[in-house]
């Protein structure tokens, strides 16, 4: 073996160590040598190691988060049917509180020589984990597109929702209801969608009603997150809730019923996502809607690109949020008792 290991070197030019790493399928070896070590391979009559060889047609790993919230499967259903359409078949991987990590998902997936894997809302958009495990797969190089989880640091395309648009619209129907009060209720800010959102409410609040330091409440994301984070902010006095979920918002309404508030009259809340059965809800819910199929489809053909070898660009492409007018937003109180008084 080590005799075959100095013909492959001497071959393709470099050290054994650097034949070591690519035979093993390890990372940190550039596209360019890891090919001139596989054809040294090839010259000198050796086969390639399994792993090695032409990575299964058709498989592309689809990694989300979880599937409790509503956007996530929607998500998926878009991006497993685009996939079919090209001719791929999508490997769904999801997790859970304690079960399977990310981390364990893609090392199956590499082993099951996937031509590729989407990421939605991965911990790329978590700014406290380690962005080189991404990294290390491009190394691979393995094609990789990341949906609502930029990291500036990553060279793939990046497909997002615009949070700071989102938080912006969300301030400015609240004011023109006539909402001073406006809380933001929102998951940890070590993510990237959390300060997005909260730079674009922070950026409304200042530029509509003059307020430098807004009422925020940083929860986990969820039911029980909105519940406990809007309770807070309801006990300060905010007529207009805007949370980072639709989830969030469902959390914020229980809030305000369990202290006795109605929404939208006392109290209006805003979501975001507009996941499935939201229109549904009790008050059916005002929300930022996510264009989830027009995202889905860019992270599909932006993935068969880099499959292809056509190399889609590095960037994040940004979508705009579309703001949703339902039930859960109504004039505010004070302007509401203005109105009366003039009418009488």
């Amino acid at each position: 073996m080590r005799a075959r290991m100095a013909d492959i070197a001497k071959q393709a030019q470099v050290s054994e160590a650097t034949v070591s790493r690519v035979i093993n399928d390890r990372p940190g070896v550039s596209h360019e040598t890891r090919m001139a070590v596989l054809t040294a391979l090839d010259v000198l009559g050796y086969e390639r190691p399994e792993r090695l060889r032409k990575r299964s047609a058709g498989l592309v790993g689809l990694v989300v988060p979880e599937l409790d919230n509503p956007i996530f499967p929607a998500f998926a259903q878009v991006i497993e049917s685009t996939l079919a359409q090209q001719g791929y078949t999508p490997v769904l991987c999801t997790q859970s509180p304690g079960g399977v990590t990310e981390d364990e998902y893609v090392e199956m997936l590499l082993d099951r020589q996937v031509s590729g894997i989407v990421f939605v809302s991965s911990l790329s958009a978590d700014t406290a984990a380690d962005p080189s495990r991404y990294r290390r797969l491009l190394d691979r190089p393995l094609p990789i597109v990341l949906v609502n989880g930029y990291a500036e640091t990553i060279e793939a395309p990046f497909v997002s929702c615009d949070d700071r648009l989102a938080g912006d619209l969300a301030v400015s129907h609240l004011v023109a209801l006539g909402h001073r009060r406006i809380g933001m209720i929102s998951g940890p800010n070590r993510f990237i969608n959390t300060q997005r959102k909260l730079a674009g409410y922070r950026t409304a609040m200042k530029r509509e009603l003059d307020i430098d330091e807004p009422d925020v409440s940083l929860t986990l994301f969820g039911v029980e997150g909105g519940e406990v984070a809007a309770d807070r902010l309801l006990a300060q006095g905010v007529t207009g809730l805007i949370c980072g979920s639709d989830l969030m918002a469902l959390g914020a309404i229980r809030a305000a019923r369990r202290r006795g508030l109605h929404v939208p009259k006392d109290v209006s809340v805003i979501g975001f996502d507009d996941s499935p059965l939201i229109a549904f809800t009790d008050p059916p819910l005002t929300t930022l809607r996510q264009p989830v199929a027009s995202m889905a489809v860019a992270a599909c053909r932006s993935l068969v690109d880099e499959i292809n070898g056509h190399g889609a660009p590095h960037s994040e492409y940004l979508f705009r949020p579309e703001l949703v007018v339902r039930e859960s937003t109504a004039i505010a109180p004070s302007r509401r008792e203005l109105i009366a008084q003039v009418l009488s």
